[in-house]
């Protein structure tokens, strides 16, 4: 079956930074929907047209991956906020209430960078904001995809909910 909106594709992938460091690594498939906003677009365009078995390397520049860096996206907040047994690496939805910097976009996933007596380091960048990545990418099924898919525009995940990246993947910053 030719890859073409809308479908749902199976994939598998390496992903690494720009000096050839793995970050991500998947092996088992997993179903995204081609054509919604499960994939990057630089990885549609890669894959449109394509059939089951392609493989392909991508060169990822931050502003076709997961945007640039922002340091407006960083914040730091009272310790109090935060629940007992709270580390780096941690995520939140959002800023808790009483935060110090109401303006920070809401809806934001928040990662706990530092960890102090008095304060929280919060980014609201996705751990890969930023960095040039490389892509090795292998179509390991396709389908057509249901009506459900079609509406929702999505099998359910996103690029984004597959990686399995730590906040330490980030080192520039």
């Amino acid at each position: 079956m030719l890859i073409q909106k809308p479908c749902v594709l199976a994939l598998t992938w390496q992903l690494s930074n720009a000096q050839n460091q793995t970050i991500d690594q998947l092996t088992d498939p997993i179903e995204f929907y081609f054509g919604g906003s499960d994939l990057l677009p630089k990885v549609e365009e890669a894959l449109a047209g394509q059939t089951l078995g392609f493989e392909t390397h991508l060169h990822l520049e931050p502003e076709h991956a997961f945007g640039a860096y922002d340091s407006a996206l960083v914040c730091f907040e009272d310790r109090r906020l935060f629940p007992v047994g709270l580390e780096p690496g941690m995520r939140f939805e959002g800023l808790p209430e009483g935060s110090a910097t109401p303006d920070m976009p809401p809806d934001t996933l928040y990662t706990v960078t530092e960890v102090y007596p008095s304060h929280v380091v919060l980014d609201g960048n996705h751990p890969l904001a930023g960095l040039a990545l490389r892509l090795h990418l292998t179509v390991r099924g396709v389908r057509e995809a249901t009506a459900a898919e079609i509406e929702a525009g999505s099998v359910g995940g996103s690029v984004l909910d597959a990686l399995e990246v730590l906040p330490a993947a980030h080192e520039t910053h």
